[in-house]
């Protein structure tokens, strides 16, 4: 294989030193919330919001004043938005059925999709109001059918979002506060005085609030690890130009300073193109102070000399966009198996999918992509099942078999549960502590 580096971010060691001082600064965080409640809430609230109020949750009436500063056409921009993610959505939902079948005479087995009964969305809002994240969190959960639905989003500008709150209230959001960082996750997760802990946190979220939910995971559910924005374009010289991955490269790089943006070609001319059209727009972006550091430190370009090396390596770093431009995007969607989402052809962009086209924005980081995909209306929804049996001759024939494999394993108490339906209703003695005998009936 060969695989050349024209340009690599921050070695590994660097940034597993910059996670582990993160995740100090986490778990002393929430040990303090879970520890003082409110009274920590509101000092760190004031401490790194600038934000400071007698109760953080907004009651209706200041939600409807916030909301009245949205203009109509904003308005009309959200609903679209929010509609292209709900239809989506209730589609994914259509196609998770429940089921009950008769496996055998008389034992029926059967599973329901049963909503999480509280979650908490987490919706990123101290450098860029992500306006979207509230319809990727809040719209699919309220299709799920999540019946206490909890919204936290930290101020902009030193107060909330007019947009932001709009799309949280339009979603569907029973109860929004405006509260960011570890803060709002930790006071949803771990609970208050004045806020009831959620069984689920769901959202994106900067460094320190992907660490706090992996932190908190076990005391709660979480939807997946998705920590600052990771984008990879996979480009050939028949289908894409430098200008398109130099703007897409740099479209992700502005969400902070540590989004890793990976070029990945097997044309050199593109990959020294692209570098050369990087310079040149970040000369020009508004955004390029924050743009900048990311592609200095983060950004990598890598050549390949096959498509399946680009397929190997891509499967490797496992992205979390992956935008395709080749001659082959169906072969890469046939055949990439680690990513959190992919956009197909040059008429497709990651802003689409983060924005407005319908699919969740909120996606796995950090290679988490090669166990787990991104939030959907799935993650609101638990698969429970159970068991059924209506029949006298299946309790006795499934707890005869039940029984012997209790004592092959050695649990006795499990092998009493089934020996005690085989006497009842199969009118069969099975002496105490031992497995059922085999009958010939059975053989």
């Amino acid at each position: 294989m060969t695989i050349e580096y024209l340009k690599r971010g921050k070695p590994e060691a660097d940034r597993a030193e910059d996670d582990a001082k993160t995740a100090a600064v986490v778990a002393s965080t929430l040990k303090d919330i879970e520890a003082r409640g409110d009274v920590a809430v509101r000092e760190l609230a004031v401490k790194f919001d600038k934000y400071e109020r007698e109760t953080y949750r907004l009651s209706e009436a200041e939600i409807e004043a916030i909301i009245a500063k949205v203009s109509p056409q904003e308005m009309a921009d959200i609903r679209f938005a929010q509609e292209q993610v709900r239809n989506f959505a209730q589609a994914q939902r259509d196609s998770m059925l429940d089921i009950e079948v008769e496996t055998m005479p008389g034992v029926i087995l059967g599973h329901k999709n049963i909503p999480v009964q509280s979650v908490g969305c987490y919706v990123p809002g101290g450098k860029f109001p992500m306006v979207a994240s509230a319809h990727m969190s809040v719209a699919t959960a309220s299709v799920a059918g999540v019946p206490r639905i909890v919204a936290c989003t930290p101020p902009f500008n030193g107060e909330p979002n007019p947009a932001v709150i709009a799309a949280m209230h339009l979603g569907g959001a029973h109860e929004i506060y405006v509260l960011g960082g570890i803060q709002a996750v930790g006071a949803m997760a771990i609970g208050t005085e004045t806020i009831d802990p959620v069984h689920l946190l769901v959202g994106p979220g900067n460094a320190f609030v992907a660490e706090a939910k992996r932190q908190l995971f076990g005391r709660v559910g979480i939807d997946l690890f998705a920590g600052p924005t990771e984008t990879m374009v996979i480009a050939d010289d028949t289908a894409a130009d430098a200008e398109l991955c130099a703007t897409d490269l740099l479209g992700q790089a502005e969400h902070g300073y540590n989004s890793p943006c990976v070029l990945l070609t097997n044309s050199r001319s593109l990959a020294e193109g692209t570098l050369q059209e990087i310079d040149r727009i970040l000369g020009i972006l508004p955004t390029a102070s924050t743009a900048k550091v990311s592609w200095e430190e983060y950004g990598e370009v890598i050549l390949c000399d096959t498509y399946d090396e680009m397929l190997e390596v891509a499967d490797d770093i496992a992205s979390e966009h992956v935008q395709v431009m080749t001659d082959r995007d169906d072969w890469f969607l046939e055949n990439m198996t680690c990513y959190g989402a992919l956009f197909l052809g040059a008429r497709t962009n990651v802003a689409n999918g983060d924005k407005v086209i319908g699919t969740n924005h909120t996606l796995p980081t950090k290679k988490a992509g090669r166990y787990t995909g991104g939030l959907w209306v799935g993650k609101f929804l638990k698969t429970h099942s159970y068991q059924k049996v209506t029949t006298d001759e299946a309790a006795t024939m499934v707890g005869e078999i039940g029984s012997r494999l209790c004592m092959l394993e050695g649990f006795v108490g499990h092998a009493e549960q089934c020996n005690i339906r085989v006497r009842r209703y199969g009118g069969i003695n099975v002496p105490y502590g031992e497995g059922a005998p085999v009958r010939e009936a059975a053989e």
